[in-house]
């Protein structure tokens, strides 16, 4: 037998074969969204409008009013508001590049990170780290509505916890078709009680900006520092990894070609790097509301939206519909954004354990892992000591971010070191690249010891840009250290056709999984040699004998064509 497979064309309606050992059949992806792999072009029926308003209304959170409010309330507006500016800068050039492949190439940022220096298991690592965003936030925002359960109904704050973290279950079940409803449908209501109070505040009592800006901060004297600008930044760069959660929705964006270019490309910055626009307005709103009712209701409720909105909806309305509205805004935001923290937060637990495990338990019971996680964090009132969270959690998220982010940027588009298409699949990669891997520990490791002030008092604030430093320094110098040796395991996965056609898009080919014996298109499968037939990534995944992997093969010189990069080389298997 040969050691290379033989080159399989498109065959769709051959016969599978016989189910193999090794394998294991893939669930109902209309249920399972298409967890673990690519999603295919038959499934992407929304116009590009859609996916985008889709994907902006998962950022409805409160938590930037929040997080607005504690900074502006610890260190004046006038930081506060430059430590905002700072952070989306960063957030959104950062997020550009990673918007961009999730939605050409129909991918999550778990495959993306797999491709662009992580290797198949190495991006196990950073998984974890984004599930861990996705129930941190759900646990905020399950407390800003516990918050506003017990100011409109009484009810205790453990069994608003509950009832925020329940509610959401029915939602999450059917994916993508559910959530693009809710989304579309709940937009216009939240977008008018968010900005209406504002903008009669503002028109009715224009004194409240000078008051605002005028504000100097516990910590502050009223003047702008190095030091006070970057300990907010860190806070609001926590958000960095909300990428992820809009890749989620980006995945789904149909093919781009010359009819719908410039609204594919409008909707993939907006609802992309663009959620961080109105992220920073929101948490510029937090600030402004913060000090609007400071006097009133003291620091400590001040950062509470709840509050907040009480207090602006107070002034321009009859008071026995001040607290109702207040609630019924800060459930629709809710809503809007814990259905996107339990979906994202499904999908990345799945792919974690499914990847170590090789066994596939369904983003199902993820979904109801992640709301255990979140529930487990309000109970022990995490609301409390947030910005602590929030400043740790940063350095983990801006090393990965970022390292994920300058692979793509500079190691694939300037040095070509890393293969130009990104590549997911079991067998193709290493299970290791040190590219990423060691950037991301690194860049991560040291800023945390800042944080935590082990090297001094002085660079503490410096934390987030030195996770942010190290990673973009570090990335390409691991690139040219290992010649890119350690991105592709094999550059040919034994299938003839190109996975993507003439313009650029993945093909919508579709073959025979001979292991599931379902139909999908041609980025998700691989050749299996043993059984001269192909099979889908999820099988490969859950291979438990690796009967359907291919061995390690040749790989191209390096180039910028799609899907060829690094050079021969041997190592572990993925």
């Amino acid at each position: 037998m040969s050691s290379e497979p033989q080159l399989i064309a498109p065959t769709s309606d051959q016969e599978p074969p016989a189910v193999r050992p090794g394998g294991e059949p893939a669930a109902n992806e209309t249920l399972e969204d298409y967890t673990l792999r690519f999603a295919p072009r038959s499934y992407r029926r929304w116009t590009p409008m859609v996916v985008a308003t889709t994907a902006l209304g998962g950022i409805a959170y409160l938590a930037d009013f929040s997080i607005g409010a504690g900074i502006g309330l610890t260190h004046g507006t006038g930081n506060a508001l430059a430590a905002i500016a700072v952070a989306a800068a960063v957030i959104f050039v950062t997020g550009f590049p990673l918007a961009y492949y999730g939605a050409r190439y129909n991918i999550d940022l778990d495959l993306i990170t797999r491709g662009s220096g992580f290797g198949y298991y190495g991006s196990v690592l950073t998984s974890v780290i984004f599930a861990s965003f996705t129930f941190i936030f759900f646990a905020l925002e399950g407390s800003i509505m516990a918050q506003g359960l017990k100011l409109g109904f009484g009810l205790p704050l453990w069994a608003g916890y509950l009832v925020s973290t329940l509610m959401v279950i029915p939602l999450v079940i059917y994916g993508m078709k559910a959530l693009s409803k809710l989304q579309v449908w709940t937009t216009p209501v939240w977008l008018l009680l968010m900005a209406g109070p504002l903008a009669y505040l503002i028109v009715t009592d224009p004194g409240t900006v000078d008051r605002w800006l005028a504000y100097a901060g516990t910590d502050g004297d009223g003047g702008v520092n190095t030091a006070s600008v970057l300990l907010g930044a860190g806070v609001c760069l926590s958000l960095i990894a909300q990428i992820g959660e809009q890749i989620d929705y980006l995945r789904f964006m149909p093919p781009k070609t010359r009819a719908n270019r410039r609204a594919w490309w409008t909707a993939v910055v907006m609802a992309g790097p663009g959620w961080v626009v109105l992220g920073a307005l929101k948490q510029a709103m937090g600030v402004f509301l913060a000090v609007y009712i400071l006097s009133e209701v003291g620091p400590v409720a001040a950062t509470e939206p709840i509050q907040q909105f009480r207090g602006a909806f107070d002034a321009m309305m009859p008071s026995w519909l001040v607290v109702p509205l207040a609630v019924v805004l800060v459930v629709i935001s809710q809503i809007k954004i814990n259905v996107t923290n339990a979906y994202s937060g499904s999908l990345a637990w799945t792919n974690s354990v499914t990847r170590v495990s090789k066994h596939y338990p369904g983003r199902m019971v993820f979904v109801l892992v992640n709301l255990a996680f979140a529930l487990i964090l309000m109970e022990a009132d995490m609301f409390s000591f947030l910005n602590s969270i929030l400043g740790f959690y940063s350095n983990c998220a801006i090393a990965w971010v970022v390292t994920v982010a300058t692979d793509i940027m500079v190691n694939k588009y300037l040095l070509k070191l890393s293969p130009h298409a990104p590549e997911f699949r079991r067998g193709m990669l290493y299970a290791v690249n040190p590219v990423g891997v060691v950037s991301f520990v690194v860049a991560s490791g040291l800023s945390i010891a800042l944080y935590f002030h082990a090297l001094g008092d002085t660079l503490q604030p410096y934390s987030p840009v030195a996770a942010a430093l190290i990673a973009f320094v570090l990335t390409p110098l691991m690139a040219v250290a290992t010649q890119g040796r350690y991105y592709l395991r094999r550059a040919d996965d034994g299938i003839d056709e190109p996975p993507l056609d003439a313009e650029g898009n993945p093909s919508a080919t579709t073959y025979p999984c001979h292991v599931c014996r379902q139909e999908f298109e041609r980025p998700d499968l691989a050749a299996c040699l043993t059984h001269g037939a192909v099979v889908c990534s999820l099988c490969l995944s859950t291979d438990k004998l690796g009967d359907h992997v291919l061995p390690a093969g040749p790989v191209a010189a390096r180039s910028g064509a799609a899907g060829a990069g690094g050079t021969t080389g041997a190592g572990p298997a993925g």
